[in-house]
């Protein structure tokens, strides 16, 4: 791993890399415990399912309005700043849930979590650059895969614990929000007296690169980037609608099963597969390009939609579990082959864009709600059309190319 995190002058970051991406567990965390919430206030609150997704809506949403502001502060005051806010946020967010499990009002739960979606915004508009820089810029992907392998650990530890504590026989909603609430607090105390280096990969100023002329490009001219970003809004709205509706699709799919052995299914199958993949991927694009991961892994995600429309019982469920697999890999590479023309402060700039892409998670859950009230295999239409538009955006990708294909 040593050498991944090595630049070109031998100068090693891995100590650095080691602690940025224990935030990588905790935002995975964060994100697939709101699958269990999602059908636990179903249960308990009596509410539909389009009014459910809007557990995941709340938190994405704070994406969309967060992420500029993130990109500023962190352009301003640096990366462990971003960190420090984000860390605050977060356990600010979970902390509320003590409140609320007493209150028990599904507004006070969308404004608790609401907090926490600014704070995970902040990590990462913080991490995901900050981690693609350190180290050489050729193995920049391997470098974010990695990290955002720790990230699906947490998505497996998210509807384990959920499951367990949230959806037993003792339900109890504030514990777990209180136990990670107090931890991400402490570590955003270990964050703020933590000087983390500070990293610069190349001269450019606020919102594009400069170029050796003087001149600024915009980054929105390099298509790379352009497109990257609804690719990365497709592939986070496809990813947070899968795993919104996971256990409701299990237990209608198959009568046997009940929401809590579904959200054991979630953990251990979908998110276990999940991490698999990362794994599996960081060790692969040392042999293949990301370009041709992607499109084997996009044109994979598209047959297992099909299937899980198409199928039901052990086959669709089977077929929906593999999905994990496939759509491992997306978010890092997506990010890093956006960012792959783009330098300097330029990357900052960008990031905070391709953050604020993820409130594509706020628009699926909704969608997949309302279409899948009576059938939520029909839902599975929507991650189904994102997963064709981003193997389209693999295909035609060259990197370092101005995406000729496309004109």
């Amino acid at each position: 791993m040593s050498s991944i995190v090595r630049d070109r002058s031998g100068k090693s970051y891995l100590v650095p890399f080691i602690l940025v991406t224990s935030l990588f567990f905790l935002w995975g965390f964060a994100h697939s415990i709101l699958d269990v919430l999602n059908k636990h206030f179903q249960d308990v609150l009596v509410i539909s399912k389009a009014r459910s997704g809007l557990v995941q809506a709340t938190v994405y949403g704070g994406y969309f309005l967060m992420a500029i502001p993130a990109g500023r502060i962190i352009r301003r005051w640096g990366y462990r700043s971003g960190i420090v806010l984000g860390l605050l946020l977060y356990g600010i967010g979970a902390l509320m849930f003590i409140p609320g499990g007493k209150i028990m009002s599904f507004p006070f739960f969308l404004a608790s979590l609401f907090v926490i979606g600014c704070g995970l915004t902040c990590l990462e508009t913080s991490a995901n650059p900050y981690v693609t820089v350190l180290g050489d810029s050729d193995s920049a992907v391997r470098r974010l895969n990695l990290a955002q392998s720790f990230n699906g650990l947490g998505w497996i530890a998210g509807p384990l614990v959920g499951g367990l504590l949230i959806l037993g026989p003792d339900s109890n909603i504030s514990l777990p929000y209180a136990m990670i609430g107090a931890v991400v607090l402490v570590l955003g105390l270990i964050f703020s007296r933590l000087p983390l280096p500070s990293i610069d990969n190349g001269t450019a100023c606020d919102g594009g690169q400069a170029s050796s002329d003087g001149q600024t490009a915009s980054i929105w001219k390099m298509k790379t980037f352009r497109y990257g970003v609804p690719a990365l809004f497709l592939y986070v709205a496809a990813q947070t609608g899968i795993n919104s509706f996971f256990i409701n699709y299990v237990t209608e799919a198959n009568a046997s099963i009940d929401p809590q052995t579904a959200a054991l299914m979630l953990s251990f199958g979908g998110m276990g597969l999940f991490m698999a993949g990362r794994l599996l991927g960081t060790v692969l694009m040392g042999r293949i390009s990301p370009r041709t991961m992607m499109s084997v892994c996009a044109a994979g995600a598209v047959l297992c939609m099909c299937l899980t429309i198409f199928c039901d019982g052990a086959c669709g469920t089977a077929a929906l579990c593999v999905t994990y697999l496939f759509e491992s890999v997306m978010f890092p590479t997506i990010f890093s082959m956006a960012l792959a023309d783009i330098r300097g402060e330029g990357t900052k700039t960008a990031s905070s864009y391709l953050i604020m892409s993820i409130a594509g998670g706020a628009v699926a859950p909704v969608l997949m709600g309302l279409i899948g009230e009576s059938d939520m295999a029909a839902g599975f239409v929507v991650p189904l059309i994102c997963f064709i538009f981003i193997a389209a955006y693999s295909f035609t990708y060259r990197r370092h190319t101005i995406w000729k294909d496309l004109h």
